[in-house]
């Protein structure tokens, strides 16, 4: 629930943002005396369903891209003591979270790296 607000609110400070930059230059003011007929509330209501918009696809997508990019091996079955280990305590930290048990993979790196992301 919280991600969601966050989400909500992210999104509405970006408009309120663009809404306060557009007063402040008097935006409106200047497209008026050049002639442009621009409506920039409906310019606002536009930028909000583009930017909704991109950024459920880009929730989306995160996952399949991250794991696509980094080459990241998931482990279904754990294949020997190291997997069954990180799998365990995945499971174990995810129960005492609260949460339910995650996709586990790894990738092939000389640094230490971890990395969550997806809609859920």
């Amino acid at each position: 629930m919280m991600r969601i607000f966050l989400f909500l609110a992210t999104n509405a400070a970006v408009l309120v943002l663009i809404s306060v930059v557009f007063q402040v230059l008097g935006i409106e003011g200047i497209l008026q005396q050049n002639g442009v007929d621009l409506n920039l509330q409906a310019l606002l209501v536009m930028s909000a369903v583009i930017g909704f918009g991109g950024s459920f696809i880009s929730l989306a997508v995160s996952k399949f891209m991250a794991k696509r990019s980094m080459g990241v091996k998931i482990i279904d079955q754990p294949s020997n003591d190291t997997e069954q280990w990180l799998v365990d305590t995945v499971r174990r930290q995810a129960r005492q979270a609260g949460i339910g048990m995650p996709e586990v993979g790894v990738f092939n790196t000389l640094e230490p790296n971890a990395f969550a992301t997806g809609m859920r």
